[in-house]
Order: structure tokens, then sequence, then C-alpha cells
């Protein structure tokens, strides 16, 4: 399946034009390798409850400091899609508890783990209280799983979640979750945030076809990761590794020698047809604040509709999503989703 988002004219666009061949591409090898050669499939790998969370604090702070309602349904590794390689695509989907909401049209969100683009998981335990927030609020939510570095590279990571959403829009899957087609959201946090972005900002028109969508929110995102971005926000050793692994670039090298950065920088796709974005960032965080505000700024810039929202602390990600931070993400979701 062919995703409707990468189209465009000169420039980024034309990245994106190449971007979608290359997937076109990949999708077709897909089926040659698994129906052709029967490929085993296997599972990513960490999963499940137990699988590390960005939030390397014990602490209940965040999205821990939020308790489900009973009657929340929860549908667990539901395949989406397979790789060449073999890696099997699942994600959990949380429906809303049938009291309070109609069982049809239903908005969804697709919720991204962050981990680095390394680690993670759809299931662990601060994910999976995501999934149900989100559901708590009336909405779909499709908790996804993606390749993972080292055994992928961008852009597997951002091609995988746009096959996601491309499952959840069609019929069968609409049907079977009461999903309206056209109210699709994208929320992720850390690495996820970056991919939600993504989302968010590559391709342009419709934001009810392909793997487009209809709102964005994102918290902590390494969204600028050229090189001269990196350097004005005095990025640590750490992101400058994490970003060259997920790039397959040397750590620091110039976007002349990693011209890929430009194409996972969610700001350098932005054009007035993308989404409304919510962007959430702690003052102090691991990931500098500067990527968020420049983010902001480029969004605005080209004239689509953002919110930044910049709290106090160090807490990073789904860290910082207690009680008030969610409700002013569920507000955003819920004006732009309905």
């Amino acid at each position: 399946m062919t995703s409707t988002r990468r189209t465009g004219g000169s420039g980024t666009r034309a990245r994106r034009v190449l971007w979608a061949v290359t997937a076109a591409a990949a999708a077709i090898a897909s089926v040659g390798a698994l129906s052709g050669f029967h490929q085993q499939l296997r599972e990513i790998d960490p999963k499940g409850s137990d699988a590390a969370s960005e939030v390397a604090s014990e602490a209940i702070i965040g999205i821990r400091t939020f308790t489900a309602p009973a009657g929340i349904g929860v549908e667990p590794d539901l395949e989406y899609g397979a790789r060449e390689d073999g890696t099997l695509l699942t994600l959990d989907v949380c429906t809303p508890a049938s009291v309070g909401f109609p069982v049809e049209s239903r908005a969804a969100v697709v919720s991204i783990h962050g981990g680095s683009w390394a680690r993670g998981d759809k299931a662990n335990s601060d994910w999976r209280n995501v999934c149900l927030w989100l559901a708590s609020e009336g909405f779909v939510a499709a908790s996804v799983d993606y390749r993972l570095v080292p055994d992928a590279r961008f852009p597997a990571q951002i091609d995988d979640v746009a096959l996601a959403v491309e499952w959840l829009r069609s019929p069968e899957q609409a049907e079977r979750f009461g999903i309206d087609p056209d109210r699709i959201g994208a929320f992720g946090g850390s690495a996820g945030g970056n991919l939600a972005a993504l989302l968010g900002t590559t391709g342009y028109g419709p934001l009810d076809e392909g793997s487009r969508v209809a709102a964005v929110a994102e918290l902590s995102g390494p969204v600028e990761l050229g090189a001269a971005e990196l350097a004005a926000d005095e990025a640590s050793d750490w992101l400058h590794r994490i970003v060259g692994e997920y790039l397959d670039c040397p750590p620091g090298a110039s976007d002349a020698q990693c011209p890929q950065a430009t194409d996972a920088s969610a700001g350098a796709h932005a054009d007035p047809s993308d989404p409304p974005f919510f962007i959430g960032h702690a003052e102090g965080e691991v990931v500098p604040l500067g990527q968020s505000q420049r983010f902001a700024q480029t969004l605005a810039a080209a004239g689509v509709p953002v919110e930044l929202a910049v709290v106090p602390g160090v807490d990073h990600s789904i860290g910082i999503l207690d009680e008030t931070l969610r409700a002013r993400v569920a507000a955003f979701l819920h004006a732009h989703l309905g």
C-alpha cells in the first residue's frame, strides 16, 4: 500500500516523491519476499509490558498519574503489515467504554512510543497507559510498534507508522472499530514525537487520505535534526549519537554528509496544508527546548496553527503528561478531531 501523503512539487516536496518511490519499491519487495520466498515472520524485539520506557525515573510522574476507568477495551498485537525482512508490524487498539460515547464514527489517534528510535514498545506500562488515557477521552487509540535501530534506519520508522495510519483508515478497520476515517490524529513522545511530527508535515493536500492526519500532538520530540539546528541548540553528545544512529550517519555529520537529516526534520516539510499541532516540552529536559521552539516558529511561518506548551522542570516526553497537560492535549485533540 503506497501512501498518498508523499506527494508534492519541487524542493522538499521533490524529496517526498523520491521517498514515495522508495517506499513503494519496498512495499513491492515485501510482498515478493513474503509470498515468493516464504520468509519467516518475526516480531519486533523487545516487546511487552516490561520493555523499556523513555521515562527513566521510577517516580510517579506524568502519564503514571493517570488511572484508567473501567470498561475500556484493549485488543493487543493486531497485525498491520509485514516488511521484506520478515518483520511483523503490530499495534494495540484501545476503545472507549460504551457508556457515554457513541459506538460509530469515533475519531482515532495513533500513539507512537519513544525510546531513541532504538527501544521501547507500544505495550510497556507507560505507553499502555497513554492508550488507555486516549480511549478514556472517547478516541479509538492505536498504539503502534515500528522497526528499531540498529536493525532498521530512517526512513523505515516513518514508513511503518504511515502504514499504520493507512491500515486504520481502511474501510475494513474503520468499520471494525467505528472510526471516522476523516478524523485520525497522531500523538507521540520523544522519538515518537519526531515520527508524529513527520506524519503531520510530510505530504501536501487533504488530511483525510492515505497516511495524512488531521491533528498532531507531540511531546519532547527531536524534530530538527540538521547540523546547524543541533549546533544552535548545543545538543549533547547523547543526542548527536542517537540521531546519528537513527540516520545511519556519523555523529555530528554535516548536512552534506548526511542529507537524510533534512528529510527526517519535520520543519523542512511544513506547508499550509498541514494539520494543527500541539507541542509540549519541559524547560530543562534532555532534548533541548530550542528544538520545539524553532519547530513551532517554522509551523507558524508556514501558516500552520500551532500551540506550544513549555512546562517547568527536567522531565521528558510522557513524563510531563500530568493531569494539567493531559487536559490541554485532550482539549486540543477534541477541538480538531471532534
